[in-house]
């Protein structure tokens, strides 16, 4: 644990650092594509008003000075299946920016879909050490959240104090400053498949970039997609991709649950060419232009020419109804929204006071997919488009680049986790300890 708090540490400060000396770029790898885009920083704006313990890193003005994406290779779930395929795209991609920007960057910031996530609610309390909340007493705090045990090969890759208490009084995002003698505090941890981590950080060093900081798709797509009053109310985004479906839940400006469902826009499109026994790029462009789940009464004299040119005259002039296609395609985007439902009702996203949910990323724009997710996700289902970002490209403005454009935000301005405070290094040679005493009292 105490390795995986110092490479955090060290990811953070080669971020600031990057930052002053003016540029960094930001990679989503994806399953479908893989985007970057170059960032460079301004002035300080100083800290967001009402982003909670988040405020420490402050908030740090920026323009997207240049873009790149390219057809993923290599991708399978959101995790590298083949890493020269990868390094490949992966280079496509941060040439074309570093082009456009005029300019090269040597560390980056990235986001993935894939690793397995899995979400902690841990919780931890403190005697105040003087009249009032210090950086040391929040350190303190957020080191006596009791760390269940991962498990082998897993790390932690997001740990954020989501809620504090200060004696009787709850919900506050930031206590620093604040009078009092007990002091609590809710923490967020998402762990992910270590494996699954170095192969990413690996795969960019060969690309002769450094990893500056990492995180997950569904946060950041979270952060882009949802509105500040939905962050604040309660609210869930579903971020929709090729390899797999992000999920995460947000409330007072905190996610507090994020899962992956192994199952995307790449398996609907794979269903239409099994189906119709066509090549999966001729999938892919039938998906695009005619796809849809909702049928009607005319899809049934809309006519598809497959088309193709593997030689077979009748077999590449055939043709297809619309509501052929939506009889394919309708399953498997049923299967993906179960999937998500189930995953909401363990994460217990039907005692939030709101329930909106947000249908963002590439899949989202499927027609009439906000119709189908009403009915079986919820009656609050909305698109999301991610938030607007000076400089960003047209190109790059549509759902599919809601969780590149949330990575703007997290490399600008970054919420506060468990590693930017001066944790006690005793902290961490008495968890074992703690974790045997326990024990102990519930099994003696």
């Amino acid at each position: 644990m105490t390795d995986l708090y110092q490479s955090q540490r060290a990811m953070r400060s080669m971020r600031q650092q990057a930052m002053q000396r003016g540029s960094i770029a930001v990679l989503d790898i994806g399953t479908f594509k893989v985007a970057c885009l170059i960032l460079k920083f301004g002035v300080s704006e100083g800290p967001a008003e009402g982003s909670g313990v988040g405020a420490l890193a402050g908030q740090a003005a920026f323009r997207v000075i240049g873009a790149g994406t390219t057809r993923s290779r290599g991708i399978r779930f959101g995790e590298i299946a083949a890493m020269q395929e990868t390094e490949r795209a992966v280079r496509t991609a941060l040439q074309t920016a570093q082009k456009m920007a005029q300019t090269r960057v040597d560390h980056a910031i990235l986001c993935f879909a894939g690793g397995d996530t899995r979400s902690y609610g841990l919780e931890g309390m403190v005697e105040v050490e003087g009249d009032r909340v210090s950086e040391e007493d929040i350190a303190r705090v957020l080191s006596a959240c009791d760390v269940p045990q991962l498990g082998s090969g897993r790390e932690v890759l997001h740990a954020q104090p989501v809620n504090f208490l200060l004696d009787h009084r709850t919900g506050l995002a930031d206590p620093r400053g604040q009078a009092g003698h007990q002091l609590g505090c809710d923490m967020h941890m998402l762990s992910v498949d270590a494996d699954v981590v170095q192969n990413l950080i690996h795969c960019l060093k060969r690309c002769d970039v450094e990893v500056a900081g990492m995180a997950a798709a569904p946060y950041v797509a979270g952060r882009s997609a949802l509105v500040e009053d939905e962050q604040e109310l309660g609210a869930a985004a579903i971020d929709l991709g090729g390899g797999a479906t992000g999920i995460s839940i947000f409330i007072k400006k905190h996610m507090i649950y994020a899962d992956t469902v192994r199952l995307g826009g790449d398996h609907i499109t794979g269903d239409i060419a099994k189906g119709l026994q066509i090549p999966y790029s001729t999938a892919e462009r039938i998906k695009t232009y005619y796809g849809g789940v909702q049928a009607t009464g005319r899809d049934d004299r809309e006519i598809i020419e497959i088309g193709g040119d593997s030689g077979d005259w009748d077999k590449d002039r055939r043709t297809i109804t619309r509501s052929e296609l939506i009889g394919i395609m309708r399953p498997r985007v049923e299967e993906i929204l179960e999937e998500v439902r189930a995953r909401l009702d363990v994460a217990g996203f039907d005692h939030l006071p709101s329930q909106q949910i947000v249908l963002t990323g590439g899949a989202s724009q499927i027609p009439g997919l906000d119709g189908l997710a009403a009915k079986i996700l919820g009656q609050q289902v909305r698109l999301g488009r991610p938030i607007r970002v000076q400089g960003l490209p047209q190109a790059a403005t549509g759902p599919a680049f809601a969780a590149i454009v949330g990575l703007c935000q997290f490399a600008a301005c970054p919420q506060d986790e468990w590693w930017d405070f001066d944790i006690p290094a005793q902290r961490f040679a008495t968890r074992p300890l703690k974790r045997a005493m326990k024990w102990f009292k519930d099994n003696w």
